[in-house]
This record gives structure tokens, sequence and C-alpha cells, in this order.
């Protein structure tokens, strides 16, 4: 019965939840409160210890609550039922998406729109350039101070790119930019 009970309350908070993790929020405390899963203080403290944890705050919550009822099969259940239903929409939008991408009208609003978050991306980069680099000292801007070391880690970054392609004929994926830039910070912060 328990089960039957963890399914169908987070399934409910994974098709009802919208609005992100702070909108789901009384939806969970009110099905987590209904079953007499949890009280309202080891609610609250559950919904700071998922805030502090990776992940959702929903698939966290489900997690707990599904493990301390019913142990690893109950966790697993919750956690499956909570991130089904966005599972399903997000499959039938990709199934329609990819009809839609054919259209010429999509394509150029696409093409439109990467512009755009080419922008965003380098404001944000920016801004964190600008902001880390400032110095500051009681409130009055005394001047801008340079990260060498970061510097010459984006040196080597932008030397390697192009060397990866012309040596590999591919680009390199975002994933070992990530490992090679941990790699270079240890070596050069870490020393």
């Amino acid at each position: 019965m328990i089960y039957l009970d963890l399914l169908l309350g987070f399934l409910r908070v994974g098709c009802f939840a919208f609005g992100g993790a702070y909108g789901a929020i009384p939806l969970i405390r009110d099905v987590v409160l209904s079953y007499g899963w949890m009280d309202d203080d080891a609610l609250a403290y559950m919904i700071a210890v998922s805030e502090s944890t990776p992940g959702p705050i929903m698939v966290n919550l489900a997690t707990y609550v599904g493990s301390s009822q019913a142990g690893l099969p109950g966790a697993i259940l919750a956690t499956l039922a909570v991130v089904l239903p966005s599972f399903i929409v997000i499959l039938l939008i990709t199934a329609a998406l990819k009809n839609l991408l054919k259209h010429r009208f999509v394509q150029a609003a696409l093409r439109g729109v990467k512009p755009c978050i080419i922008g965003i991306i380098l404001a944000t980069g920016a801004y964190m350039v600008i902001h880390n680099c400032m110095a500051a000292q009681e409130g009055v801007f005394t001047g801008l101070l340079l990260d060498w070391q970061a510097v010459g880690i984006t040196a080597v970054l932008l030397a390697v790119c192009p060397l990866f392609r012309a040596v590999k004929k591919r680009s390199l994926s975002p994933v070992s930019l990530i490992f090679i830039s941990a790699c270079l910070g240890v070596l050069v912060y870490g020393a």
C-alpha cells in the first residue's frame, strides 16, 4: 500500500508542479502532510537540505521521502513518479519539435535567436570578468586587477581548441574543455 501511496502522491506532484521548485513546495507540502509522511518541521528541514544538495528540490525530496517510508524501492518509485510526467512531456515536445524544425519559419526563428544567446553568454562572461577584476577599497573603485593565471588558462584553452580541430578534424567537446580547465586550475591554483 505504501508503494501505491508513494506512486500516486509523487505523480500528483510531478503532474501539477509548475513554476519551478519553489512553486512546487506547497504541492509537495500538501502531499507529504496529507499522507502523514512528515510533519511541518521535518519538511522545512528537508527543504533546506534539498536546496543545498545538487539536483532539483522535487527529486531530492521525493527520493528522501520514498527512502524514509519504504527504503530503496520506495526512493526509486517516488523519484520515478515525480520525474515521469516531465519526462513524457519532454518526449512529446521533442517529437513535435522534430517535425517543426523542417519548417522554414521555425528555422528562421532559431537562427534569429542564436545571436541573442551568444550575446547573453558574452554579457555574462563580461560581467563576471569585470566584477571579479574590480579592486575596491572601502567601496571606492581603485582600478582593475587582472588574474593573470586565469588569463593564462584562457589563452591555453583558446590555443587548444583550433589545434584540436586541426589535428582531429572535429571540435573539442564542452565536457573535454571543462575537464582541461579543471586540470589547469588544479595545476595553476593548487600549486
